[in-house]
């Protein structure tokens, strides 16, 4: 026999939705995430801002419904200048081709790369993690006051006094740094790269977005994951297959996720960057659109073209030829490194970045866009150097490890495992960590020697 409940209100308790319902609280960036898409919605704009100041609860829940049902179903503003399809066909049409010089590595060579690859990642991600979610007006001070400026080393806890962390909000304390870590401690930037693995090493090259979506469900928690992917692992619980699970309430639909996704596509496809960026659409499209996409398959792109030529203009231009040239990120890669070009310093690219995106605001702070930009510029100003490549990309703020991880891959590729000087290996100790089910410990040197297998396969 079961019970009977009468006379019993059941509720979720709306103040405490840990980012699995988060449409609510981020109504105004999601107003100011479709009025960058370009959609209709201006004449809502006071609506946005009245829910948008309720309580949490029923009633602010309802009506945040009723807005993203305005959003969902917004036409085009007459006038919008660019063309941002969310796609595959439609992205493949709008494609610039870009064709350069290969050099293809002999099989040592490749190996050297690929396991560069894997430690560069880990590195620029151990270097970014401690200021994850800084910001620049208290990160530049700390480095300044801690001899570390610019940015050239490891931050390092024993260096951090009480003293000196009173000097701050941010909470420089009780992190992980590399003078505590025991290998690359757990981050959602390195499980990626491990899941993308499992992933191929089940399904193959031909894997599906239903596949992606398995895997994400059966292989972690859903805390393990975060913004879109947190909102897309969401979606797929209440059964919203691909394209939809990307877009049903995700506010963070164009942030960087995918953009930290995409780098095992790459690293299986040296010299067909066409190859890697198909897969990082497919992965992409679970929890991303437009521009979010794009971001993946442009980072994956760089990696193929990183194993065959060391020319930096190359790799980026070669990343950029398989996302549509009419977007928004297309655009904002270009305008950098016309400023480079242009014999602008870092900090007057760093300044120009910081202008154009409020790192202030979560929307400015982890959009694919802004965080593109700092990887890009920390391409080009790190003159190929891994230590100051990495080093350029973290001191940028915004999305400290995401950007470290995407540029220490891509230099590792390029450079190969012997470009990655001994003092940003050691506190790695070729392992990764990871909050994977029933994947404790990766070692890095054998993942290197699996995805020589998937390369060749």
């Amino acid at each position: 026999m079961f019970a009977k409940i009468y006379n019993t209100e059941i509720c979720p308790d709306y103040n405490n939705a840990d980012g699995l319902n988060r449409y609510p609280q981020d109504l105004l960036a999601e107003y100011n995430q479709s009025m960058e898409e370009g959609l209709d919605v201006e004449r809502y704009k006071g609506l946005f801002e009245e829910v948008a100041s309720l309580e949490a609860g029923a009633i602010k829940t309802r009506m945040s419904d009723i807005l993203f049902e305005l959003v969902i179903n917004a036409g085009t503003q007459p006038g919008y200048k660019y063309d941002e399809p969310s796609s595959l066909d439609e992205i493949l049409a709008l494609r610039s081709a870009h064709e350069f010089t290969q050099i293809v590595p002999d099989a040592d060579t490749l190996r050297k790369k690929i396991h560069g690859a894997w430690m560069g990642r880990a590195v620029g991600c151990l270097l970014g993690k401690p200021f994850e979610g800084i910001r620049s007006d208290e990160l530049v001070p700390f480095l300044k006051e801690t001899d570390n400026y610019p940015l050239h080393r490891y931050p390092l806890a024993s260096e951090i006094t009480k003293e000196i962390a009173s000097h701050y909000k941010f909470m420089f304390r009780g992190k992980v740094y590399a003078d505590t870590a025991d290998g690359m401690p757990v981050d959602d930037d390195t499980n990626y790269l491990v899941l993308a693995q499992k992933l191929v090493n089940e399904c193959g090259k031909d894997f599906e977005s239903d596949d992606v979506a398995r895997l994400w469900l059966q292989c972690q928690s859903v805390y393990s994951y975060f913004t879109a992917e947190r909102i897309a692992y969401v979606n797929l619980m209440n059964c919203l297959e691909p394209p939809a699970s990307a877009m049903y309430k995700n506010v963070c639909r164009e942030w960087i996720g995918a953009q930290i996704r995409g780098d095992y596509f790459g690293y299986i496809c040296p010299g067909k960057p066409e190859d890697a960026a198909r897969m990082a659409y497919t992965d992409a499209r679970i929890s991303h659109v437009k521009n979010g996409i794009y971001g993946e398959m442009f980072v994956s792109a760089m990696i193929a073209c990183a194993a065959v030529t060391d020319n930096m203009e190359d790799i980026i231009l070669g990343g950029l030829a398989q996302i549509p040239y009419t977007s928004r990120l297309y655009e904002a890669v270009v305008n950098v490194m016309d400023a480079y070009k242009a014999g602008k310093t870092y900090d007057e690219t760093f300044a120009m970045i910081h202008a154009l995106w409020d790192e202030h605001t979560d929307h400015g702070w982890c959009h694919v866009i802004s965080n593109a930009m700092i990887v890009t510029a920390a391409l080009l100003y790190g003159e190929g150097d891994f230590g100051k490549s990495v080093c350029a990309a973290v001191g940028m703020a915004f999305d400290t490890d995401c950007n470290g991880a995407t540029v220490g891959s891509i230099l590792g590729m390029r450079n190969t495992i012997d470009g990655i000087d001994e003092y940003w290996q050691a506190p790695i100790n070729g392992k990764i960590h990871t909050s994977i089910f029933g994947i404790p410990t990766v070692n890095i040197e054998e993942a290197a020697e699996l995805t020589m297998e998937h390369m060749e396969n």
